[in-house]
């Protein structure tokens, strides 16, 4: 079997080199031209020539020579602390004893409040006070009826505008006035608010009244004491909000809301602003025939009969009018004193019906002790202090004895047992 033929590939060239292509012909590169010739700097003149010092002869001080130096000791080394024992540790700090709460201090606990549908009434002693003033009333309008003729034909609005000022009473703006410069009453601050309003809350729950009708008041004094003002103020001493327990202080504030329930704090002031013109001119009166009584010493008694007769004449003449009213002014301060005292027992009576009758019994035992302190103070050493209020003393009181409000109280506190 034959073989096929194998690939014919092609005889391998000479031994001569390749023949490469020759390189190609390059421009030569430009000539650039000789840098420019620059002329020489120009020679600046010799530095100036300063005179030379001439030497002295003084030659400075040689250096002190160096101390010899301290042959070189060892270092003193303390001896070593032996170890000691550490300190037995500290007993832990006892606790503080926490105060005693007040056995009558109050629970603010919230709750629903009901609140009355009058909040606001004129009870018999509010009501008997306004006519106890109605003959200081018509004196005054009498006063200001002369003093109108004075304005002509303005005279009837001038009237109109007195009779209309009663109003003011029930103002915020006036009562602010009252308040400041009447009763010397401050705002009180913020921790002072912040004791007085759970109290007062409390206060006015039971009695299911909105509290946020009435403004608090603080005076600076260290007495016990508070007010009851205009329509809506509520004063307390600094002293009552800063150390009195809760519950009394609870006591205090019921005593005052019960003055302005029943009307009596508005009804006061009302009667007394109507019944101020008829005083300014009865003071004015009596600082007048003062006068006249210490001047007849002076002169002849006719004309100290003169004068008595022309006083007595308008007094006369003005009772004549009036029939007989301005005979009543001699009585009215008894009979106010005595509606004003009645007005105290029927707040002591609110306070103790919402459950402060204890909590008031401490507060008023409290101020009759300091009362009494106050009174044996003031007394000369070995002196014995007289009954207080005796005769007419205690007819113009304002607030009854404490022997008195303790005896009104007395219901209210065996209920409780």
């Amino acid at each position: 079997m034959t073989q096929p033929p194998g690939p014919q590939y092609p005889e391998p060239p000479d031994d001569a080199p390749p023949q490469y292509p020759e390189p190609p012909q390059y421009p030569e590169p430009p000539q650039h031209p000789d840098p420019p010739q620059y002329p020489d700097p120009p020679e600046y003149p010799d530095p100036p020539q300063y005179p030379q010092q001439q030497p002295t002869a003084h030659t400075p001080p040689a250096a002190p020579a160096p101390p010899p130096h301290p042959a070189q000791q060892p270092p003193a080394y303390p001896p070593p602390i032996p170890p000691q024992a550490p300190p037995p540790p500290s007993p832990p700090p006892q606790p503080q004893p926490q105060p005693q709460p007040h056995p009558h201090d109050l629970d603010f606990a919230q709750r629903r409040v009901h609140l009355a549908d009058r909040q606001r009434r004129a009870d018999a002693t509010a009501v008997g006070g306004l006519l106890l003033y109605v003959p200081n009333f018509l004196c005054s309008l009498l006063v200001v009826l002369m003093f109108s003729l004075l304005f002509g034909g303005l005279g009837l609005l001038v009237v109109l505008l007195w009779l209309a000022s009663g109003l003011l009473v029930f103002h915020r703006p006036t009562e602010g006035v009252i308040a400041r410069h009447l009763l010397r009453l401050r705002y009180p601050t913020p921790e002072e608010r912040a004791r007085l309003e759970p109290v007062w809350y409390e206060v006015t729950a039971r009695a299911g009244i909105d509290g946020r009708t009435y403004e608090f008041w603080i005076e600076d004094s260290d007495e016990l004491n508070a007010v009851a003002a205009a329509g809506h103020i509520v004063g307390v001493t600094r002293f009552a909000v800063q150390q009195l327990p809760t519950g009394q202080l609870g006591a205090v504030l019921a005593h005052e809301l019960g003055h302005h329930i029943g009307g009596h704090s508005w009804s006061s002031l009302l009667g007394y602003w109507y019944a101020l013109p008829g005083r300014i001119v009865w003071r004015v009166i009596r600082v007048g025939a003062a006068r006249v009584r210490r001047a007849s010493g002076g002169m002849s008694c006719f004309v100290a009969g003169l004068f008595l007769m022309v006083f007595g004449g308008i007094i006369a003449s003005t009772v004549h009018t009036l029939y007989g009213l301005p005979l009543l002014l001699l009585v009215m301060p008894y009979a106010l004193a005595a509606m004003g005292r009645r007005s105290e027992l029927r707040a002591d009576q609110q306070a103790a019906a919402l459950g402060f009758a204890p909590m008031l019994v401490e507060v008023l035992t409290r101020m009759e002790h300091d009362a009494q302190q106050a009174e044996r103070a003031a007394l000369p050493a070995g002196a014995v202090p007289a009954p207080r209020q005796e005769g007419l003393a205690k007819l113009l009181a304002s607030h009854p004895d404490f022997h008195t409000r303790m005896h009104h109280l007395q219901p209210y506190l065996q209920s409780r047992r």
